[in-house]
C-alpha cells in the first residue's frame, strides 16, 4: 500500500496464477511418507486429538524469489522442499525435483523454509548451508527438535568438514557444497527411496541376550520397522553385508572385536559411512573415550533410569519415524520425556523485556518450576548480563524495546562464538506482520507471540532445553 496526503492511497493485491480452493491446499495434509495415513488410537479406542498447529507468519508463505508449486499441491503429491541462499541454484534444484515427477517448494531464506515445512509437512527437504553461516544449522536443529517435523528426511548441502556434525544433528544425508547436478540427482534418488521404503530396518548389537531383547521390545518391531538383533561385531558385519539398515544401536562391551573396533570398521567402509549409530552402553567412559566416540557415532546414551525413553527418542529421530504413528505406550514415553518439568530444574534463564508486568508474570511461572531467572530491561543490558553470566541456558528476548531492540541484541549475541548455539526464543507481537521472519533472520531459535501463553511457552522451552 502507498499513500500520499491529499491524493489518496494505492493498494496492491497479489493473486496466484492458478486458482486452487483454500480447503484443498491449506487444510488438507500432505501425503505421509513411507505408507498410507494411519489413524493412531489409544488403547481405549479413542482417537487422540491432533497436535496444535504451529503458529506461523503467513507472509512467509507468499510466493518467493524462486517459482515453485505451493499453489498447485494436492493430496497424494510427493513434495520436496528446497532451501538455499542462492536463488539460481535453488531454482535449478526445483527443476530437478519437478523432473522426477515431484512437486517442489522453494525458499531462499531459512526462516521461510521453516514456515513452509510446518505448513506443508513435505516428504523430504534439501537444505543448503553456506560455509561459515549458522542459519542452516539452526534450521536443521529447529526441524529435528519439533515432533511434527523431526521425521522428515533432510539432506544437507555443506562443506565436508561439517558433514558429521549435521549427520549427528539428524540429517539423513550430506551433499558436498556446491553440489554438481549429478550429485543432486543422486541425493534426490536416495530421498525418494527413503520416502517410498515402507519398512525401516534397525540393527541392534548387544551380546547380553536379555538386554538385547529389552531393547528390541522397547523400540518395537512393527509392519513399518524390522529389527535385527545380533550378539557380536562379527555377526553385525555379516548382517550389514546382507542388506541395508537405516540405523544401528550398539553396545561397546562386545566379545572378540569390541565396540570401538566395530565402529572404526563401519566408518572405514564407504557403504556404511552415513549409517546412524547410537552407542547404548553401561560402560563408564573416560574423557578420551568419549572424544573418540564422537568422531564415529551420532549419539551416546549411558544406561540409567531415563535411558529407555532417550533411546526411543533417538532411534525415532534417526529412523525418521512419525511420532503420530507410534504405538500409544511409546508416544506416552516420549511425552513423559519431553513434558517433564525435571528439565527445568536448575536452568538459568535470561529474560530480556522492558514490560514490568510481563517480566513479573513470566518470572513467577518459571521460578515455580525450579528455574533461576536473570533480568534485563533492554537489548544492551541483556548482552551485558549474558556476558557476565555465560552459563545461561536459554534467553527469552522481547522484540520491541528501547535503546536496543531484540533483533539487534539477538544478532550481537550470535556474533559471539560462545553463544552461537544458545537457544534464544523471541517474544514477538502477534499483530506485527514480519516479526517472526525478522526474529529468525536475526538468529532466534524460535518465537512465540505476545501475550504469552505460559503453557505454550513451557512446551517450547522444553523443546530447546531437552538435550
Amino acid at each position: 500500500m502507498a499513500s500520499k496526503a491529499g491524493e489518496g492511497s494505492e493498494f496492491t493485491l497479489l493473486l496466484p496464477r492458478e486458482y486452487v480452493p483454500v480447503e484443498d491446499v491449506a487444510t488438507t495434509p500432505m501425503a505421509e511418507p513411507f505408507e498410507a495415513p494411519v489413524v493412531a488410537q489409544e488403547e481405549n479406542g479413542h482417537t487422540p486429538p491432533p497436535p496444535a498447529p504451529a503458529e506461523l507468519d503467513w507472509s512467509l508463505l507468499e510466493p518467493g524469489e524462486v517459482d515453485d508449486d505451493r499453489a498447485a499441491i494436492v493430496p497424494g503429491d510427493r513434495v520436496v522442499l528446497v532451501v538455499g541462499p542462492d536463488a539460481e541454484r535453488t531454482a535449478a534444484a526445483v527443476e530437478a525435483v519437478r523432473g522426477r515427477g515431484s512437486k517442489a517448494l522453494a525458499a531462499v531464506r531459512d526462516e521461510s523454509g521453516l514456515a513452509l515445512a510446518h505448513e506443508f509437512i513435505p516428504d523430504a527437504i534439501v537444505l543448503s548451508v553456506e560455509g561459515g553461516t549458522e542459519g542452516g544449522a539452526r534450521a536443521l536443529e529447529h526441524l529435528k527438535r519439533h515432533p511434527e517435523t523431526r521425521h522428515i528426511p533432510v539432506y544437507v548441502e555443506t562443506d565436508a568438514a561439517r558433514r558429521q556434525a549435521f549427520l549427528s544433528a539428524g540429517a539423513a544425508g550430506h551433499l558436498e557444497s556446491p553440489a554438481p547436478a549429478e550429485a543432486l540427482e543422486r541425493a534426490l534418488t536416495e530421498l525418494e527411496e527413503m520416502v517410498e521404503r515402507r519398512v525401516r530396518r534397525l540393527l541392534v548389537v548387544e551380546d547380553d541376550e536379555v538386554q538385547r531383547s529389552s531393547v528390541i521390545e522397547l523400540i518395537g518391531a512393527s509392519d513399518a520397522l524390522e529389527i535385527v538383533g545380533v550378539g557380536s561385531s562379527e555377526e553385525a558385519l555379516a548382517e550389514l553385508e546382507k542388506g541395508h539398515f537405516d540405523c544401528s544401536v550398539l553396545d561397546l562391551k562386545l566379545p572378540k572385536m569390541g565396540g570401538f573396533a566395530l565402529l572404526e570398521k563401519i566408518r572405514g567402509d564407504e557403504r556404511f559411512r552415513d549409517l546412524p549409530v547410537i552407542v547404548y552402553t553401561g560402560k563408564e567412559l573416560t574423557k578420551a573415550e568419549e572424544k573418540k566416540l564422537r568422531k564415529y557415532t551420532e549419539s551416546i546414551i549411558i544406561k540409567d533410569a531415563s535411558s529407555p525413553e532417550r533411546l526411543l527418542d533417538q532411534t525415532s529421530l534417526y529412523l525418521h519415524r512419525p511420532e503420530a504413528r507410534l504405538p500409544a505406550e511409546q508416544r506416552r514415553m516420549l511425552e513423559r520425556l519431553r513434558n517433564s518439568d525435571a528439565v527445568f530444574q536448575g536452568k538459568r534463564i535470561l529474560l530480556v523485556d522492558d514490560d514490568v508486568r510481563n517480566v513479573f508474570a513470566l518470572a513467577s511461572a518459571l521460578e515455580s518450576r525450579g528455574m533461576d531467572i536473570l533480568f534485563a530491561e533492554n537489548g544492551k543490558d541483556g548482552i551485558e548480563t549474558l556476558r557476565a553470566n555465560p552459563d545461561v541456558d536459554l534467553v527469552l528476548m522481547d522484540i520491541m524495546m528501547p535503546e536496543m531492540d531484540g533483533y539487534e541484541a539477538t544478532q550481537r549475541m550470535r556474533e559471539m562464538d560462545e553463544f552461537r548455539q544458545l537457544p534464544i526464543v523471541a517474544l514477538t507481537a502477534k499483530a506485527m506482520k514480519g516479526d517472526r521472519e525478522k526474529s529468525l533472520a536475526a538468529g532466534a531459535s524460535d518465537y512465540i507471540a505476545k501475550p504469552v501463553d505460559t503453557d505454550r511457552l513451557l512446551t517450547l522451552m522444553r523443546v530447546w532445553l531437552h538435550g
